[in-house]
């Protein structure tokens, strides 16, 4: 997977290297996932760096409402006025705080094609530690039980 970490400019929409990306945006929205319907998401850390998210998040989007998120109002011409120099403020702090990640629209419910949008990693982090810390993702242990991982080896006996 190290063809994911090169240049963007050295690619022309080469779908191997989509394929690659979707499958490792995938993975980490299924693990994400998993753990958060096995812990309690209060006590869950995402980075080292997670008080710094939450405030600098709270205090540049204090209204806004992270329990059901409209992609077309996230992703907005003036939101992502907003947003820009937020996660610019990341670029030595948080490790490829830029990469495309997925995300849920409704905390309420599990990844799906109808409730997954793709955002920054920053972008993720901070909607998700919001989530955990403001009790939104509680209701996930109750409603989901976690998937075991599947071990590819298994699958090739």
């Amino acid at each position: 997977m190290d063809v994911l970490s090169r240049p963007a400019d050295e690619f022309e929409n080469d779908q191997s290297v989509e394929a690659l990306w979707a499958m490792k945006a995938y993975e980490h929205a299924e693990i994400y996932f998993n753990i958060l319907c096995s812990v309690d998401p209060k006590i869950l850390r995402l980075t080292p760096q997670d008080d710094l998210i939450y405030k600098l998040f709270r205090e540049e989007f204090p209204d806004l409402k992270i329990d059901i998120i409209i992609e077309s109002e996230l992703k907005s011409t003036k939101e992502k006025a907003k947003w820009r120099p937020f996660c610019e403020r990341f670029k030595n702090i948080v490790e490829d705080y830029n990469y495309g990640t997925l995300l849920r629209s409704d905390a309420s419910s599990d990844y799906s094609e109808e409730n997954t949008m793709l955002v920054t990693k920053i972008q993720f982090f901070a909607v998700e530690i919001a989530r955990n810390r403001e009790g939104i993702n509680d209701c996930l242990r109750v409603k989901f039980m976690p998937e075991p991982i599947k071990d590819p080896k298994a699958e090739d006996s």
